[in-house]
């Protein structure tokens, strides 16, 4: 069985989907994996040049929305058509270097590591705008104000965890940036590494600040309401006879 899958959500980045899925392949040489890119309706090659590739790169599959979903949707599908109980995601635009990737997948593939859900990447030296950087900086701070989920970047693509674990999560529009919080909610422990962070090398993100601020009002209050209503106690089975 294969122990890894990693999943790419990608819109619109044929110019950057090659060189991430290369990269992808040297960087997890030494462990068995699968590449899922899951392409949420685009309107450019990106589908076209990853069937180029299939052919060549083992275990590089594709799917593709007949809709554009968004991110977290994307994700969703992906980890649902994985077929490895470790899964590890990174933003299609190549701005997640694929370098990073074991630093995901070891703590979780580790002895002794059965009580870590997810390993969440938190950016260090990102290269996006100033404005961007700004924002994501309030952002990070209400939200970590109102769910102390201990984690200062939860923004970042780059994060592992286990297949069964999230597809046990309540799913939602934007859930992908909430993912420490929802671990925790579900009494997973959540562990953090630092990674590094590259400016785009083509195309255009496909969200603004403007957007991402409104969509998180609601959905931070959402998450809110969910960490409060969790399931806080746990049976324990007492003798018995089988």
């Amino acid at each position: 069985m294969t122990t890894v899958s990693i999943v790419i959500p990608a819109k619109n980045e044929a110019d950057n989907i090659g060189a991430l899925i290369a990269g992808i392949r040297a960087a997890c040489a030494d462990q068995d994996h699968e590449i899922i890119v899951v392409d949420d309706a685009s309107t450019d090659d990106t589908a076209r040049v990853v069937q180029g590739l299939m052919a060549t790169v083992p275990g590089l599959r594709l799917l593709r929305n007949d809709r554009s979903g968004g991110q977290s949707a994307a994700v969703h599908s992906g980890v649902r058509a994985a077929r490895s109980p470790i899964c590890c995601t990174l933003d299609g635009d190549g701005q997640n270097p694929p370098e990073e990737l074991p630093k995901l997948y070891r703590p979780l593939l580790a002895t002794g590591s059965d009580a870590i859900g997810i390993v969440a990447g938190q950016r260090v030296g990102r290269q996006d705008t100033l404005s961007k950087k700004l924002a994501s900086k309030f952002a990070n701070g209400v939200r970590s104000a109102i769910l102390k989920d201990g984690t200062r970047d939860t923004g970042c693509g780059l994060k592992g965890f286990r297949r069964e674990a999230f597809l046990a999560l309540p799913y939602f529009d934007h859930m992908h940036r909430y993912l420490p919080a929802l671990f925790a909610r579900d009494g997973w422990h959540v562990a953090h590494v630092d990674v590094s962070h590259r400016p785009r090398g083509a195309g255009r993100s496909n969200y603004n600040n403007l957007q991402r601020g409104l969509v998180g009002i609601v959905d931070l209050m959402g998450v809110a309401w969910l960490l409060r209503r969790r399931k806080k106690s746990r049976p324990t089975e007492i003798g018995g006879k089988e």
